[in-house]
């Protein structure tokens, strides 16, 4: 091969002049076999039409190419078609060395990835000139060499959406396929005629007696007739004239239990009973906090200050003589027997741990119009709110002045009547026997006081949202030789409504003989001589009060109950068990307390 002619190797068919050349600077090469300097001319290959190119612009920092000539050096690695495992693009065809070499890789002309199947040429103008031979190659050829294609590699397409449920099939219409089959339409059921008349006919029937009814019981309602003349109009707006002396309330001033067995002494201290911002308070108290609990419980006799034996039961019981008091009516207001051990019990008590007594533990108060204000027959109502605590027992009832028919609660032979206008539990709602939620009225009546017949006679009234200790409710009697009714706030609202058409000895179908213990009695009617209302013919009066606990069953025997009716030391057993009922008690007084806002009687005139 001559280093000044052409090159004398077949380099197979010269393709035509390319359409754009793009212009490289020389750079020298060394050949390895002639060891002479030679610039071959390479003619650019046809280029096929392309949609995009991958030009790459000049890098401005690059340096040109002239002044990366390698001169007369030997490269012992030819990039791109001289290496021997042609990697990674195969040269099919010998090359004796190495026209121009870009001096980076800024500035190859970039060429689009879609340029293998696009048809736009490319916009590239630079060529390389043979300075020996004159024969001009476009770089566009050796691109093609350099980037060509890789290998198609099968194409993998994932999927971000969700698999679609598989279709079901739809089931098969249900319709008819044929009209539905409607005989009555044209025939009619002879018997549909009957059935709406009777249909009809009744719910007419039912209207007409409801109506029928409601007029009846509208028209026999009992009310009271006649003039009410007023007997009582309390409205604690001041504290005057309400205690004291000639006072409109005696507070009876008694430890005996009267006869239900309770375990509070009832006083005539303020602490109990006062009058403040225009209601009159009744507030059980511990006697602990004016006696130690010590003597309360053993060694200790206490005489009740006060005590008004005297007056409820005798005046003349100081007197020993038969004659002293032979004047005397036997009332309730003063009896002329005298009872030493029903006086020993009303004003004094000992406490003893072998004999299992002990003090009162509670102090509460007990209110009486015995000898101020007393009726018979006419309307009574108290406006007031009960208190809450567990074994309190709040009451609004009445007694007669005139023991007629016998003394009660003393006497063990006969058995006066009391009208309980409202008597309450300061349990609170969960109690299983009635607590605040409820309020009860009854008559107690009966031949022997142990034959009592209240069961017959009673009622009560439950408030379905709250309790009555939560505010102030009207408590009311209705009272006439024809009917007694008790009631709270209103007629609808009645806890009893009897009306009395036979007496009270043929409701109680009484037997003629009892026998109690070893006794026998033969019993005979005490009301007699009275209307078919007695022994509710006489004058009674009122008394307001708050009990604790007791023994004759107004709370029955329980397993949370701290005692038992029969028990010789029910009064110690509930005291001993202080810690699980006292923290029942609200400390405010306004919630503790039995709180009457108005007392009126009114009787028929």
């Amino acid at each position: 091969m001559s280093s000044s002619g052409p090159s004398s190797r077949d380099d197979g068919p010269v393709p035509p002049s390319p359409r754009f050349v793009e212009h490289i600077q020389d750079v020298d090469i060394v050949d390895d076999h002639t060891q002479t300097r030679a610039t071959p001319v390479v003619e650019s290959p046809p280029i096929t039409p392309r949609s995009l190119t991958f030009s790459i612009p000049a890098n401005p920092f690059s340096p040109p190419a002239s002044v990366l000539n390698f001169g007369e050096q030997t490269p012992t690695v030819t990039p791109g078609a001289h290496n021997e495992s042609h990697y990674p693009f195969p040269d099919t065809r010998s090359r004796s060395g190495l026209t121009s070499v870009a001096t980076s890789y800024a500035e190859l002309p970039r060429v689009s990835s879609s340029i293998y199947s696009s048809s736009r040429p490319t916009t590239a103008s630079t060529t390389t000139t043979d300075s020996a031979q004159g024969s001009t190659r476009h770089l566009s050829s050796r691109l093609r060499e350099a980037f060509a294609a890789p290998s198609v590699r099968p194409l993998t397409i994932h999927s971000a959406l969700a698999p679609s449920k598989p279709k079901r099939d739809r089931p098969k219409s249900t319709l008819l396929t044929t009209p539905p089959q409607k005989p009555w339409i044209t025939s009619r059921d002879p018997y549909s005629r009957i059935a709406y008349f009777i249909t009809y006919g009744m719910i007419f029937v039912g209207v007409v007696i409801s109506g029928v009814k409601c007029f009846l019981d509208y028209r026999n309602v009992q009310i009271l007739s006649g003039p009410l003349c007023m007997v009582l109009d309390e409205d604690f707006s001041s504290g005057n004239g309400i205690f004291g002396e000639n006072g409109t309330f005696l507070r009876e001033v008694d430890m005996s239990g009267f006869g239900n067995g309770e375990f509070e002494m009832t006083t005539a201290s303020e602490n109990n009973s006062f009058v403040e911002n225009g209601f009159l308070y009744i507030l059980p108290t511990l006697t602990s906090d004016s006696i130690p609990m010590s003597e309360i419980l053993d060694g200790y006799v206490y005489n009740i200050t006060g005590c008004t034996y005297n007056i409820t039961q005798g005046v003349a019981y100081t007197d020993s003589s038969t004659n002293a008091g032979a004047s005397l009516n036997e009332t309730g207001i003063g009896s002329s027997t005298f009872d030493a051990a029903a006086y020993y019990t009303a004003c004094s008590a000992v406490s003893n741990s072998t004999a299992g007594t002990i003090i009162n533990p509670v102090q509460s108060a007990r209110l009486s119009t015995r000898a101020t204000a007393s009726m018979k027959y006419g309307r009574v109502e108290v406006v007031a709110k009960i208190p809450t605590g567990d074994w309190m027992w709040p009451a609004i009832w009445m007694l007669p002045v005139d023991n007629a028919y016998g003394a009660w609660p003393l006497s063990v032979t006969t058995f006066v009547g009391e009208i309980d206008i409202m008597e309450a539990r300061g349990n609170g709602p969960s109690y299983p026997y009635q607590g605040t939620n409820y309020v009860r009225g009854s008559l107690n009546w009966g031949p022997l006081t142990w034959l009592n017949e209240v069961f017959r006679t009673y009622g009560w009234w439950p408030l379905k949202r709250g309790s009555y200790d939560q505010g102030f409710h009207t408590y009311a009697l209705e009272w006439t030789e024809k009917f007694i009714r008790i009631y709270v706030d209103s007629r609808l609202h009645h806890m009893m409504d009897l009306e009395i058409k036979e007496s009270f000895w043929d409701r109680g179908e009484f037997p003629a003989v009892v026998q109690n213990g070893s006794e026998v009695v033969a019993l005979q009617n005490p009301w007699v001589n009275g209307t078919n209302a007695a022994p509710f013919d006489q004058r009674f009066y009122l008394i307001l009060d708050v009990g604790i606990g007791g023994t004759n069953g107004w709370f029955p025997d329980d397993p949370d109950k701290p005692w038992l009716d029969g028990s010789k030391t029910a009064m110690r057993d509930f005291y001993l068990a202080q810690d699980k009922w006292y923290p029942t008690w609200p400390t405010n007084p306004q919630d503790r307390a039995f709180v009457i806002d108005s007392v009126k009687m009114y009787e028929s005139c």
